[in-house]
């Protein structure tokens, strides 16, 4: 796990300052405390800092072949590197280290391009083909990892994270108003988008290419799921399941550094120390929680389970105070603003189990992939609510409006009369409806159907979703664009803030490309959501954690501090009228928000906290200023 930055003046040939280099490198010097590195010739320069997991003495990058006719800088990891290697050895490719970067550039020269679709793992990666003058930049399927970018004046700059990019960068900085509409809309900021003008993001499972003076991004990972023929029954999926779960689970455990678990009360990180305990035994698990002033909170449930199948627990507790503290901070290390709850217990967590050790699972993933939100139910029975007479449809859709604080069913009836499937599934995913977004905005400032460019975003998808049924197909944006682009950046930048390498192992290849060819039943069934997942669970865990309501990290405490709070300091950044995101939006507009919620009237702590993390963002960055259309 690194962090890697790079110039190519593709355009005049001039040749890169390594000065350049080094300040790109300094910027995220905290991703790789460890060892730096490297590498210019001319037009081309590559920066790299490391934090060493595999090889610890070899694993030294920029990297290249004997002949020095293929560099590479690389974050993250392969775990399938050693079967890799195996493999190119036996068309004559001779290794001199045991790290998996050189695995990267043998199957480069071996595969060309193809070499991605062969790699199981996380990347963020650069490869400079010297004889073809060639620069190949890649993000892998799911993006777990990041890669930034900028053009300009026929120069590319890319980096691990967005300050690497920024550092090269004139001048100041100006927000996009369509980025910042879509993040109001979504949370997050999909990619390519990113909230500053002229930075863009690499999606996952895309590519730039730079060769013979143009830049072409295109998809490489083009995997298209079709149903299994003939059909799994119950216990073969569940079986087969699990053994992918093993081999995932095995794979990513490889690490020549100190490893560990974060551990909520949840079933998903709960069945996964079951996994890595048939891999050893007593790995520290760390967990973060609220205490005993809310009734949610996780402590004493991840505490259990951790008792349960013997690891060595550690959690911490964070008050109000600390979380209002702390939010400054954590803003300016996510880089964009994403408005999830969690990213502050994220962050803390990640802090403490640092202390220990060097590299941490975390569960992320099931819930995205066997329909675990309540969004899933609705698109999942969807198709039967639209096979409904009108006469029967029409009274219940006014009754669900008719509900306070019940904005996620509101929204699922809604989109059953949406024709386009993927106008349903934006609405789905949407906070608010376009039109309540815009009108948050200060005249003149945003250009008309903003909020619709994530639309274009998922085009290049379209046809790959052909063969999925409705909720297969929700699940297959998810995976590619609501959980890289917001769960696991916000895991990734909160992670290695701390110079910890997270690791996702339910995201692996083989589980989530397996998933995708189930149909919905097996996903969510009779009502009962994560169904095969939970079956696969119930063979590691005991009745009374599988029993357990789903909780989501901060969540409901974040709602109870907007509602009614009147000497909250995140409700007053909306009430002051020289906050400053009323450079972008109207005071009346987001007040009424504010009033709607904690009357009762509505649920809106999700926009309002979107909104708080805007005008805390802008604090910790005083140099964007507003760019008008």
């Amino acid at each position: 796990m690194c962090g890697i930055c790079g110039q190519y003046n593709f355009g005049d040939q001039s040749p890169v300052r390594l000065a350049d280099i080094k300040a790109m490198m300094d910027s995220i010097a905290h991703r790789g405390p460890d060892d730096q590195g490297h590498y210019t010739a001319g037009p081309l320069g590559f920066g790299f800092r490391r934090l060493s997991i595999i090889d610890l003495a070899l694993g030294h990058q920029p990297m290249a072949d004997q002949e020095e006719s293929v560099w590479v800088v690389f974050n993250g990891e392969i775990y399938n590197f050693q079967e890799l290697r195996s493999e190119l050895q036996s068309h004559g490719h001779v290794f001199k280290t045991n790290c998996d970067t050189e695995v990267i550039i043998h199957g480069y020269k071996q595969w060309g391009d193809e070499v991605l679709n062969r790699l199981n793992g996380m990347f963020g990666l650069a490869i400079w083909d010297v004889r073809q003058r060639r620069l190949v930049v890649a993000r892998d399927p799911f993006g777990i990892k990041l890669i930034y970018y900028r053009i300009a004046g026929e120069r590319l700059y890319f980096g691990s994270e967005m300050r690497a990019v920024r550092a090269t960068m004139p001048g100041k900085a100006e927000i996009d108003p369509t980025s910042l509409n879509l993040f109001l809309r979504y949370r997050f900021t999909p990619s390519p988008h990113t909230i500053l003008k002229g930075v863009r993001k690499l999606a996952p499972g895309t590519k730039l290419t730079v060769q013979n003076g143009s830049c072409q991004v295109s998809r490489w990972y083009n995997f298209k799921p079709e149903p299994f023929s003939p059909a799994k029954s119950t216990a073969e999926a569940r079986e087969e399941l699990l053994a992918i779960y093993k081999d995932a689970v095995r794979r990513q455990l490889i690490s020549d550094v100190p490893l560990g678990l974060l551990l909520s009360g949840g079933i998903d990180s709960g069945l996964l120390l079951g996994l890595m305990n048939l891999n050893g035994k007593s790995w520290p698990t760390y967990t973060v929680g609220y205490g005993s002033t809310y009734a949610d909170d996780e402590l004493t449930d991840a505490a259990e389970t951790a008792r349960l199948l013997g690891s060595k627990h550690s959690s911490i507790t964070i008050t109000k105070s600390i979380f209002q503290e702390a939010l400054a901070k954590i803003v300016l290390a996510l880089e964009e603003p994403i408005a999830a709850s969690s990213i502050v217990p994220m962050y803390f967590v990640c802090q403490r189990a640092r202390q220990d050790v060097k590299v941490a699972m975390v569960g992320q993933g099931p819930d995205e992939l066997f329909g675990g939100y309540k969004r899933h139910l609705g698109v999942r029975y969807g198709a039967m609510w639209a096979k409904l007479p009108g006469w029967m449809r029409t009274p219940i859709s006014s009754t669900v409006a008719a509900l306070p604080r019940n904005e996620m069913l509101k929204r699922g009836v809604n989109s059953l009369a949406i024709s386009d499937r993927m106008r349903r599934y934006q609405y789905v995913l949407s906070l608010l409806p376009e039109g309540q977004v815009e009108g948050l905005f200060q005249d003149g400032l945003l250009p008309r159907g903003s909020g619709d460019t994530i639309l274009n975003s998922w085009q290049d998808m379209v046809g790959l979703m052909e063969s999925t049924d409705e909720l297969g197909g929700l699940q297959f944006l998810e995976m590619r664009s609501t959980l890289p682009d917001e769960l696991l950046m916000y895991a990734d930048k909160l992670s290695m803030a701390h110079g910890l390498e997270l690791r996702v192992p339910f995201v692996d290849k083989e589980i989530v490309e397996y998933v995708e060819r189930l149909p919905a039943n097996f996903k969510v069934w009779n009502g009962s959501r994560k169904w095969l997942h939970r079956q696969v669970c119930s063979d590691f865990l005991p009745e009374s954690i599988l029993k357990r309501p789903k909780r989501g990290f901060g969540v409901n405490v974040v709602d109870d501090w907007f509602k009614g709070a009147i000497d909250n300091k995140m409700a007053d950044a909306l009430r002051d009228d020289d906050s400053k995101i009323y450079q972008y939006l109207r005071p009346t507009a987001v007040k009424e928000l504010f009033e709607q919620h904690a009357s009762g009237r509505q649920d809106n702590h999700k926009i309002l906290f979107s909104l708080v993390l805007f005008e805390e963002w802008l604090r910790v960055h005083e140099e964007p200023v507003a760019a008008f259309s």
